[in-house]
C-alpha cells in the first residue's frame, strides 16, 4: 500500500482509469506516509478528512480530467477555502480564506485531491525555508553519510520536500526568483515556472506582483506537463492572465528536439563557479547536441545587474502589497496598552507579526521608493529590467529555441550554515534564476547528475514566451539523456 504514494501522477492517472487502484488507496497511502514524516516539516496544515472526502468524490466521478483522483499538495501561499492559509507568517495566523485561488479552484474542479498545505518560506521570501513560522521544512537528501539537516531550497521548501519524499504525487509551488526551480534542483525533481500571465495569480498571498508566477512541481517532466495544463488559463478576475488557449502540453512530449538551437550564454560561467557545476552544464549541453540539437554560444551582456535589480523591485513591490496586513481585517492583531492608538496598534502588530527577513526586505522597498530614492534605485531598477528583457528578445529573434543554464550555483546546502552569513550570500543562489522572472520568460529545472556527495543537481531551460510546450519537450529530451532515477534514502 505505502509503495502507492510513489507512483508518479501519469502512473497513477493510466492505474486509476482502468480501475486498478482507487483514488481512496492513493490518498491513504499519501496520508499514511504524511503522519510519518513530520521530521521533514513539509505538511503543515493536514486534512485528512477533506482529502478522503475528495477521494471519494473523485472515485464516484468517472468522467474527471487527468489530475481526477490525484492526491496533490498546496503551498501555504494558495487560498484555500475554510482552510488556514498562512503563507507561513504569523501575522496571518487564524486566517482561513471564505474563497478558492484560482488555481487550487481549476485543479479541484478536475478532480484532484488536496492533503494538506505546504510549509514555505515567509511570504515566498527566502531561499532556504528557513524564514518559515512553522519552522524549518528539510530536504529528504543526506550528504553521503553526514547526519546534517540540509535545506530543500525556498521558497516552495516543503512542496519541494513532500514531492522527494513521496508524500504527495505532485505539488503547487510560486515562482518570484526562483522559487520553484531551485528547490527542486536541490531535491531531485522537476519544477516549472510558466510565462508570466500563463496561470492565474488570483487568490495567491502576493510578494512581487509583477515576478511571482504559479507552477507545478513533480516527479518527472510528463508530471509537470499534465499539471500545468490543469492549472493554466484565462481568468478574468487577473487583470495580469493573458487570455490564451492552453495547449496540450503532454502531447508536446516527443523528444524530438532535432534542429532545435539551444543557447549557451557566456555570462553565466562565472568565476568562481564549482567545478562539478560547470562539469554538469557541459554534460548537459552533450546530451542535447546528441540528441540532434544545435549548441550555438551566446550573450546576455546585462546578465550580471539582474540580482542587484530584482532586490529592488521585489522588496519594493513586497513593501506596497504587504502594506494591508496591519491587524484590522484579518489575521494577528497585537494586544495595545492603555493610551495606545491606532498607530502603536499597526506598528506592534506588523513588528510581532512579520519575521526578520520579511521586515528587512519590506525596509528596503520602503526606502527605494521613499521619494529622495525613487529615481535613483527603483527607476534605475525597471530600466535594467527593460534592457534584460531585450537581451531575451535578441538572442530569440536571432533563431534560438531554449536556453540552457545551471539552476543553481551549489548543491543542498545545511540547516543554519548561512544563518551567519551576510544576507547577500543568500540572495545568490537566485543568481541563474532571476532573470527569467525580470523577463517574464517560461523556465524548468530538471535533475541531471548528483555531486561528490551524492546530492542532486539540476539544470535549468528557459524557454520563448508562451512556448511552454516546446520547452517541455527539450526538457524531455534532457531527462530522457540524463536517465536521473537517484531517490534519497528514507531516514525520517
Amino acid at each position: 500500500m505505502s509503495d502507492l504514494s510513489k507512483m508518479k501522477i501519469s502512473q497513477a492517472r493510466d492505474a486509476l482509469k482502468k480501475g486498478d487502484v482507487t483514488s481512496v488507496e492513493l490518498t491513504q497511502a499519501c496520508l499514511s506516509e504524511i503522519e510519518k514524516a513530520d521530521a521533514l516539516g513539509a505538511f503543515v496544515h493536514k486534512t485528512p478528512e477533506l482529502a478522503m472526502d475528495m477521494a471519494k468524490a473523485a472515485d464516484a466521478n468517472k468522467d474527471g480530467g487527468d489530475l481526477n483522483g490525484i492526491p496533490l499538495g498546496i503551498k501555504d501561499l494558495f487560498c484555500t477555502k475554510g482552510v488556514p492559509s498562512q503563507a507561513a507568517s504569523g501575522i496571518l495566523d487564524g486566517f482561513k480564506p471564505e474563497y478558492e485561488s484560482t488555481v487550487t479552484s481549476q485543479l479541484f474542479a478536475g478532480g484532484a485531491v488536496m492533503l494538506g498545505k505546504l510549509n514555505m518560506d515567509e511570504f515566498a521570501m527566502g531561499s532556504s525555508n528557513e524564514t518559515s513560522v512553522y519552522g524549518n521544512a528539510v530536504n529528504p537528501w543526506k550528504r553521503g553519510n553526514d547526519d546534517a539537516q540540509l535545506t530543500p531550497g525556498g521558497s516552495s521548501g516543503g512542496s519541494a520536500s513532500a514531492v522527494a519524499a513521496d508524500l504527495c504525487l505532485g505539488a503547487t509551488g510560486t515562482d518570484t526568483g526562483g522559487s520553484i526551480r531551485q528547490p527542486a534542483a536541490f531535491v531531485g525533481i522537476t519544477g516549472i515556472k510558466p510565462t508570466y500571465g500563463r496561470v492565474s495569480r488570483w487568490g495567491i498571498v502576493a510578494f512581487a506582483s509583477s515576478l511571482d508566477q504559479a507552477g507545478p512541481m513533480t516527479k518527472d517532466v510528463r508530471d509537470a506537463a499534465i499539471m500545468l495544463e490543469a492549472m493554466c488559463g484565462h481568468d478574468p478576475k487577473d487583470s495580469t492572465s493573458a487570455d490564451l488557449a492552453v495547449p496540450n502540453f503532454e502531447v508536446a512530449l516527443t523528444g524530438d528536439i532535432k534542429g532545435k538551437v539551444i543557447g549557451i550564454p557566456k555570462e553565466y560561467r562565472m568565476d568562481d563557479m564549482p567545478a562539478e557545476i560547470a562539469k554538469l552544464w557541459d554534460d548537459g549541453t552533450a546530451m542535447l547536441k546528441d540528441a540532434g540539437a544545435v549548441i550555438k554560444d551566446i550573450t546576455l551582456p546585462h546578465t550580471k545587474y539582474a540580482l542587484p535589480a530584482y532586490y529592488v523591485i521585489a522588496p519594493a513591490e513586497a513593501s506596497s502589497n504587504l502594506a494591508r496586513y496591519d491587524g484590522v481585517r484579518f489575521g494577528h492583531r497585537a494586544k495595545i496598552d492603555a493610551g495606545d492608538g491606532i498607530t502603536e496598534m499597526y506598528e506592534k502588530t506588523r513588528a510581532e507579526g512579520f519575521g526578520h527577513e520579511v521586515q528587512r526586505r519590506v525596509m528596503v522597498g520602503t526606502y527605494v521608493l521613499s521619494a529622495g530614492f525613487y529615481d535613483a534605485y527603483y527607476n534605475r531598477a525597471r530600466r535594467v529590467r527593460a534592457l534584460i528583457k531585450r537581451d531575451f528578445d535578441n538572442v530569440f529573434a536571432a533563431g534560438v529555441d531554449a536556453i540552457l543554464t545551471p539552476a543553481t550555483p551549489s548543491a543542498a546546502f545545511g540547516l543554519g550554515e548561512m544563518t551567519d552569513a551576510d544576507p547577500i550570500q543568500m540572495y545568490l543562489n537566485d543568481v541563474f534564476t532571476v532573470t527569467v522572472n525580470l523577463a517574464g520568460l517560461p523556465g524548468i529545472a530538471v535533475p541531471t547528475g548528483t555531486d561528490a556527495n551524492g546530492l542532486p543537481l539540476g539544470l535549468q531551460l528557459i524557454g520563448r514566451p508562451w512556448e511552454e510546450a516546446d520547452l517541455l519537450n527539450v526538457a524531455y529530451s534532457l531527462e530522457q539523456s540524463a536517465g536521473f532515477v537517484a531517490k534519497p534514502n528514507k531516514w525520517w
